[in-house]
């Protein structure tokens, strides 16, 4: 995949976590306060604990950083899947901010 590639999805992905949070906040209580700062996107909850998603560009990954513990991801076959086999993005992101927020979240590309 090119750096031009690489940037596109993962911009895309950056998007999709950023509008997911305007849902959720518009139809539930969950209040997920989330800030952009060039590729890195930090989500903040109610009991003061974060979400931080981060671009690796120089080795084309996403790592996203959650109480849980600290997971990178590439893209293969249009998901980004978890290095270690362990998972999608999406599928990660919505099992720990709902265990963070103590409360049901989806988050969907």
């Amino acid at each position: 995949m090119t750096d031009t590639d690489y940037l596109d999805q993962a911009e895309a992905l950056l998007r999709a976590v950023e509008l997911g949070c305007d849902r959720i906040n518009d139809h539930s209580d969950a209040d997920i306060d989330n800030q952009r700062v060039g590729g890195m996107i930090t989500l903040s909850f109610a009991n003061g604990s974060q979400i931080i998603i981060n671009l690796q560009k120089p080795l084309q990954e996403v790592w996203m950083a959650a109480r849980a513990g600290g997971f990178h991801y590439h893209l293969e076959g249009g998901r980004w899947l978890d290095t270690k086999g362990q998972g999608e993005f999406f599928d990660h992101l919505s099992r720990y901010a709902s265990e963070q927020a103590g409360q049901a979240l989806v988050f969907s590309s």
